[in-house]
């Protein structure tokens, strides 16, 4: 399965496409329609044109993996169709992966502690 570490680069493809495309199919079209490296280690993402699919496409260091993903009785949650790519970060993909609005996911604001917590724990 794709690790999605920290360093992981995920892509979306904007405009559907032809869901009979295998590995290689996908990699030309990461080449051609993305002007992205398939081979990066990068996760790409592909809708269908229904948007009940998703096919993502990654580079193992060993070989291409593909995962297709269908939901049942709905669709994804995906950009407005226009040619190109978006990146988006591992919350978004998660929640996209499970079928949820991953526009909904916003980073948490970082915080700091109070400045009075060095002196309450002496």
């Amino acid at each position: 399965m794709i690790a999605a570490g920290a360093d992981l680069k995920i892509y979306i493809a904007t405009r559907p496409i032809d869901f009979r495309c295998g590995h290689d199919g996908l990699a030309a079209k990461v080449q051609e329609m993305l002007r992205l490296d398939p081979f990066s280690g990068a996760a790409f993402e592909f809708r269908s044109k229904r948007a009940d699919r998703i096919k993502i496409l990654v580079w193992d260091r060993t070989g291409l993996v593909l995962v297709h993903k269908r939901l049942e009785g709905c669709k994804f949650v995906w950009p407005t169709i226009a040619d190109g790519v978006m990146r988006i970060s591992r919350a978004m993909f998660a929640a996209l992966f499970e079928g949820l609005d991953w526009r909904l996911v916003r980073p948490e604001e970082a915080r700091r502690p109070p400045g009075d917590w060095i002196t309450a724990a002496e």
